[in-house]
């Protein structure tokens, strides 16, 4: 199948089906006489493997490692698991982070009136005093 047929089959945008050959995430696909890109079956596995991967997450670093172990028939589980593992504790540490930011920012916008008076406290928080964080203080109405 063609390019377009493959991004069709797979969920992968042919843009980023060019991307991940450039980088070598996935072999250069076949050519036809023409010049034209063709994949089989396997091509189109591996990149609903990789969508998949995308879409909870990983880097195209950690992809390209859990593609190496995909292949590996011989892998040991245990590397995948930590790969995995890795990847959901930063996972919940970027959730907790924004957790975080989302409480700060809901306690500005409930001290914010948002009437005609130019005081805000939101843009007074993130003016604030050079510690580069999100405040969670009341800074006027």
């Amino acid at each position: 199948m063609n390019i377009g047929q493959a991004a069709n089959a797979s969920g992968v945008s042919a843009k980023m089906i060019r991307h991940y050959e450039a980088i070598g995430l996935i072999p250069e696909a076949s050519r036809s006489l023409a010049g034209y890109r063709h994949y089989q079956a396997s091509d189109i596995h591996m990149l609903r493997f990789i969508r998949r991967a995308r879409d909870a997450g990983f880097s195209t670093a950690q992809i390209k490692k859990l593609l190496s172990l995909w292949q590996d028939r011989q892998r040991p589980a245990r590397d995948v698991k930590q790969l995995a593992a890795a990847h959901l504790a930063d996972l919940q540490t970027r959730i907790a982070e924004l957790q975080m930011i989302a409480h700060a920012l809901t306690q500005l916008v409930e001290h914010c009136n948002g009437g005609e008076r130019p005081q805000c406290p939101i843009l007074d928080n993130l003016a604030g005093d050079g510690t580069g964080r999100l405040s969670n203080t009341r800074q006027g109405d």
